[in-house]
């Protein structure tokens, strides 16, 4: 690692349970790149300044739980697909000839991530869908499951008049969303007994679960619906394939 090589990273919280450090470090070792990636956890998203001027090589950034929203107001411009979504995980940084940042990118590659990794398992009937969770996550999810066709239904803790809350999902509602996904961090390591309270009794082999969580790879939401004869698919997927789109858009 030479004073010259490219920086890349991820922002976010608690990043304990990310593989996004490894893939891109195991990534430019393989493909003998000079260039690092690191894990920034920030405490709140004003620090993210700082890190630009710490790191002058540092080219681009991906955003987690809980800033890809509340990123968006430190950004210069946002590309059609984080305005379509709402919401950023990837940051193009460009800068100018004396190193300094003189642009600030967003991007939104979470939503074809999910859309591609979600469509090859569809079935016809599969035409409604419950996303668990509010987060700057279930944005990315929501986009893909309109350009899918799919009717959407959120569920919360707190009731809203575009949400329902998990007390009231009721039989019948499983029944007719075929496709249920979790785009909380609930289950992610290493607290892994935890899931969304919804009631998995009424899940069907008719059902698809996502879980947007990648680890563990089988989560507690997968397992309890795999025991009720579900189809299940965790997020490793997606974030490969939003991984490679986001490596693509920093080289560019």
């Amino acid at each position: 690692m030479s004073d010259r090589s490219k920086v890349y990273g991820l922002i976010g919280q608690s990043l304990v349970h990310s593989f996004s450090m490894d893939f891109f470090n195991q990534k430019f070792i393989a493909e003998e790149i000079d260039a690092m990636y690191i894990n920034f956890e920030l405490d709140d998203i004003d620090s993210l300044m700082s890190i630009f001027s710490e790191y002058p090589t540092l080219e681009g950034l991906n955003v987690t739980t809980p800033f890809k929203e509340k990123v968006i107001p430190l950004l210069d411009e946002l590309d059609e697909s984080a305005q379509s979504v709402g919401a950023v995980n990837v940051i193009k940084i460009i800068r100018g000839e004396n190193g300094g940042v003189m642009r600030l990118i967003g991007y939104n590659t979470d939503m074809m991530g999910f859309k591609n990794s979600l469509e090859p398992l569809l079935s016809p009937d599969m035409t409604k869908a419950l996303v668990l969770g509010t987060g700057g996550a279930c944005k990315a999810v929501k986009r893909a499951l309109e350009l899918l066709d799919i009717e959407v239904s959120f569920v919360s803790r707190k009731k809203s008049a575009s949400t329902i809350t998990y007390e009231e999902l009721t039989k019948q509602m499983i029944l007719d969303h075929k496709v249920i996904i979790n785009t909380t961090p609930l289950g992610t390591y290493p607290r892994i007994d935890s899931c969304p309270d919804i009631p998995y009794r009424f899940i069907t082999p008719s059902h698809l679960c996502y879980d947007l969580v990648y680890n563990p790879s089988e989560t507690t939401f997968m397992k309890n619906a795999e025991s009720q004869g579900a189809q299940v698919k965790n997020g490793l997927e997606m974030l490969l394939l939003q991984a490679f789109e986001s490596y693509r858009i920093w080289t560019e």
